[in-house]
């Protein structure tokens, strides 16, 4: 999901897993003071002491005491279990549903930290052996089997024990075997009990102190958790820090919110782990190539998805202020600490499978506006456009139009003072406007589309060619290029693009004799596909080719080329003309630049249009350049919306 999720999620799962080992040293150390008379929090603390000495020692130690550890753990669970299901009492288990689907629902957020070692052990991913097999193997047998043995323990023991009894004690384990077992097995139990309790903070501490270690190595924390002690072959630093954190909490939080804190969180980082999943199998990372599959795909990630996000609802209010200040604090370390200092050099899978849906989409887009016939053309003039530059309007109308089996329709707007009535203002012909009848009298004569003319009279031309490109139902709407109020339409060309009930093509200096390249630059982001249909139109009725111009940044990831890369394959696709693409690892004003010198017309967005304005003012060569070569800016009718372009200029 990206190195700031992966923070987020490295963080607040160090912070759940370091938790989840607190709260079996705080559970576990009444189990001890049965056995030995002894204070509880000093008894934690000393256990966790050993326990982070044991971790620094080594990997391999920590493995076989684990292995021992659950060995007669295992052992004397079983046998608590089937000596205990003989004396279950179903009477007590009468109310189960008193309090509704609520009181499971919160009973079940606040034990999922119980769950937490499913992931534990993709965290030591490094340190298997045979990770193809034993990885999955351990994830769903652990899944499996600690969850029957959870059942079966909490039903013997809500079966053979008085409800009053176990929820008034720290040790209800004792409780339960006193009532099921002999005296011997209840011992049996109180140190089963205990080091199960121990076996969980230990493992605890081996897996959550290697998430500072490889957040260091991936640039997302100091380089100080990286480092690994030569003699004992372990991080130290990094298990000295997670065992630090481990003896605060022992000493100062309260064993309730301990266990709200660690659930909340190991929740979101489930959430979390289900959308990454998918985020993966949507992409295109080239790295990801897993050996085992989720089966049922994408039901279970949408299921744990969905069920966390409703486990949160029920969790309780101070552990979701917990988790948020952990995000935050999270995401303050990313921004301050990491992205300031240039941030690492890679993306999550999850901006790669979105960048790639939004290049789909722009395709599809991109499909139907090329393949889009019957396009009604209007030429938009004005008294003082020159007879050359109307001539290259109208010609670029003809192309369109005959391309996509349209027609032409030319409009000279005339405005009047207001003063004036429009109806005799409408009925004088000036010696401009019989000029203008007689070129396009011959125009129409020598024309193999059909061309309507006229004239337009108003007091306001900007609301008239609005109006008059609705009434006649215009598909695309060619104007002259203006930069300023001096010009022919001045300030109010931006906004007939912005009112304008169709596209809207801006022309500069066309001549389509001289057309040879057309170059179609980057928008930061997809390129839009009334723009893309403009160039290909051109490109296909002057037997030109067509170049797609796009900027991926300096050093851009290897996810974010590939992706752009097959984006453009699919562009390529739908187009008519011949096509080529040049990819450029730079800023955006340097694809812009280099368009200008490879292309006979530049196509651009009318979102670009200070862009265009401002290289073409600032660079030497591009000022012959934008005088030399023509510029058509395309404002497309449908345009995403401010938020939509945020997000595709984020991910192109």
């Amino acid at each position: 999901m990206g190195p700031l999720f992966g923070t987020i999620a490295g963080v607040g799962t160090w912070f759940s897993l370091t938790f989840k080992g607190a709260l079996a040293l705080v559970g576990g150390a009444p189990y001890l003071v049965l056995l030995f008379d002894l204070p509880v929090t000093p008894v934690a603390l000393t256990v966790a002491s050993l326990l982070i000495v044991l971790n620094i020692v080594g990997a391999k130690q920590t493995g076989r005491m684990q292995i021992a550890i659950v060995a007669v753990m295992l052992a004397v669970m079983v046998w608590f279990i089937v000596a205990g299901a003989p004396s279950v009492e179903n009477a007590r288990f009468e109310g189960f549903f008193d309090s509704g689907i609520n009181g499971i629902l919160g009973a079940t957020g606040f034990v999922f930290v119980s769950y937490a070692g499913v992931t534990k052990i993709a965290s030591v991913a490094e340190e298997v052996e045979n990770p193809d097999r034993n990885l999955p193997l351990g994830i769903l047998g652990s899944l499996v089997i600690t969850a029957g043995i959870y059942v079966a323990i909490v039903t013997v023991m809500v079966g053979v024990a008085d409800q009053a009894a176990l929820t008034a004690t720290n040790t209800p384990m004792q409780v339960a075997a006193e009532n099921a077992l002999p005296a011997v097995g209840v011992a049996a139990v109180v140190v089963a009990a205990l080091l199960a309790l121990i076996s969980t903070a230990n493992a605890g501490i081996l897996s959550s102190s290697r998430y500072p270690f490889a957040m260091s190595r991936d640039g997302l924390a100091p380089d100080v958790f990286e480092r690994v002690s030569e003699r004992f072959e372990t991080p130290v630093n990094a298990i000295t820090i997670t065992g630090g954190v481990l003896l605060l909490l022992i000493a100062f939080v309260p064993i309730d919110d301990i266990a709200k804190l660690a659930s909340a969180f190991k929740i979101l980082v489930f959430i979390l782990i289900n959308v990454a999943l998918i985020a993966f199998r949507q992409g295109s990372i080239e790295a990801y190539d897993p050996s085992f599959k989720s089966p049922l795909y994408p039901v279970p990630q949408l299921v744990g998805i969905v069920g966390g996000l409703v486990l949160l609802r029920y969790i309780g209010f101070v552990p979701l202020v917990g988790a948020v200040v952990i995000i935050v604090g999270s995401m303050g370390w990313y921004y301050l600490f990491v992205y300031r200092r240039g941030g690492v050099d890679r993306e999550g899978a999850m901006t790669d499978a979105l960048r790639r849906s939004v290049g789909r989409d722009v395709v599809e887009q991109t499909e139907s506006e090329v393949d889009s016939a019957g396009n009604e053309v209007l030429v938009a003039v004005t008294e003082q456009t020159t007879p050359a530059v109307e001539a290259s309007l109208i010609d670029l109308a003809t192309d369109i139009a005959r391309t996509r089996e349209g027609g032409v329709r030319v409009a000279q707007f005339d405005e009047v003072p207001d003063q004036a009535p429009l109806p005799q203002s409408a009925t004088r012909l000036t010696e401009a406007d019989q000029a203008f009848e007689t070129r396009m009298a011959d125009r129409a004569a020598a024309s193999e589309i059909p061309i309507r003319y006229g004239e337009v009279v108003s007091h306001d031309t900007r609301h008239a060619i609005v109006n008059y490109a609705a009434e006649v139902d215009a598909d695309t709407l060619v104007i002259e290029r203006t930069t300023g109020s001096e010009t022919v339409l001045g300030s109010d060309a931006e906004w007939i693009e912005s009112h304008a009930p169709c596209d809207v093509v801006e022309v500069s200096n066309f001549d389509r004799e001289t057309v040879e390249r057309v170059g179609v630059v980057t928008d930061e982001g997809p390129f839009d596909p009334a723009k893309v249909g403009l160039a290909d139109t051109l490109a296909t009725d002057v037997g030109a080719t067509v170049t797609f111009y796009i900027s991926v940044g300096t050093n851009p990831p290897e996810s974010r080329r590939n992706t752009t890369q097959d984006y453009l394959s699919e562009l390529v696709s739908v187009c008519e003309a011949p096509v080529e693409t040049e990819i450029v690892e730079a800023g955006t004003d340097d694809v812009v630049e280099r368009a200008a010198r490879d292309s006979d017309v530049l196509v651009v967005s009318g979102v670009q249009r200070g862009l265009i304005d401002r290289v073409f003012g600032h660079v030497p060569d591009i000022v012959t350049a934008g005088t030399e070569h023509g510029t058509l800016i395309v404002y497309g009718a449908s345009r995403p919306g401010r938020l939509r372009r945020a997000v595709e200029r984020r991910l192109f």
